[in-house]
């Protein structure tokens, strides 16, 4: 049986790029007869607000989104990712860094998906480990592993390239778990066999398949979707964000909008029957390396 699932992060309301990404994950789901689930990735320190979680579970049912089973709070599985965390090091796997992002941008020799690639400056140093982020040797980790590969289901196979985002951080000075550690559990945990997500986070699944590889971890199939864009003031296509004040749905929502008519718009739009509402598009679903 397919299993989706949305999984949104308490640090500010949802809008259409959540709408889209969360009616992508529930209708796959039911045209297969299948689950949806709803997690909540609340372990952002102290950007993390509980108030937005009841929040986000309000906008999905204004939607008409119906998910099935508990909402999920990864607050609640940090054993999990400690446990973990802790294997890799016992395989020798991860190691503590202190450089900050400027130290690693003006040491850096290459750019990867997410800006500068990580140079390995700390690899072979003896760093205090109290209060450091700690990072996965990539280098070490795919000999452990050999050849991978991963399946997504608009790009097609793929050969796992973890090494073009560098030795990422698993563990984070100011969280238990970085997004790849906490995602990639979860998903496990859940019994998540087809993760949907934005195209932006194409390049984030070859670490998760590395992950999953080094942890004896179920493998499931991707399914990475284009992103609601909007124009910017110079005529620029930008993902929708909260940072820039895109409309939150709890507005959409307060003001009396009929929400599952949102719902059917957004899907007559990125099937190509109706157009977007005025300053927005989809960009495509692109994919590969950057």
């Amino acid at each position: 049986m397919i299993v989706t699932r949305f999984a949104p992060s308490p640090n500010g309301p949802l809008h259409l790029g959540h709408a889209y990404a969360g009616i992508v994950a529930h209708d796959l789901a039911r045209a297969r007869g299948g689950r949806f689930l709803v997690r909540i990735e609340d372990i952002d320190g102290s950007r993390s607000r509980a108030d937005l979680a009841d929040e986000f579970l309000a906008d999905l049912a204004w939607l008409g989104l119906a998910w099935d089973g508990p909402v999920v709070r990864q607050s609640a599985r940090l054993a999990s990712y400690g446990a973990a965390a802790g294997r890799l090091k016992a395989m020798g796997l991860l190691y503590p860094c202190r450089c900050t992002r400027a130290e690693i941008a003006a040491a850096a020799t290459a750019l990867g998906p997410d800006g500068p690639v990580y140079p390995g400056t700390c690899r072979t140093r003896s760093v205090d480990p109290e209060g450091a982020s700690w990072r996965l040797d990539v280098e070490g980790a795919m000999a452990r592993t050999g050849p991978l590969e991963w399946i997504d289901e608009l790009a097609g196979p793929q050969a796992a390239r973890p090494d073009l985002l560098g030795d990422v951080v698993l563990v984070r000075k100011d969280a238990p778990a970085s997004y790849h550690l906490a995602a990639t559990l979860d998903d496990a945990a859940d019994g998540i066999t087809l993760v949907t997500r934005g195209a932006d986070l194409f390049a984030a699944s070859h670490v998760h398949r590395l992950l999953q590889a080094l942890l004896g971890l179920p493998v499931p199939t991707w399914h990475h979707h284009g992103l609601l864009v909007e124009a910017d003031a110079n005529g620029l296509w930008r993902k929708l964000a909260k940072r820039r004040n895109a409309p939150s749905l709890a507005e959409r929502r307060r003001a009396g909008e009929d929400g599952p008519a949102l719902a059917d718009a957004l899907r007559a739009a990125a099937a190509g029957r109706a157009p977007f509402p005025a300053g927005i598009s989809l960009a495509p679903a692109l994919h590969g390396e950057p």
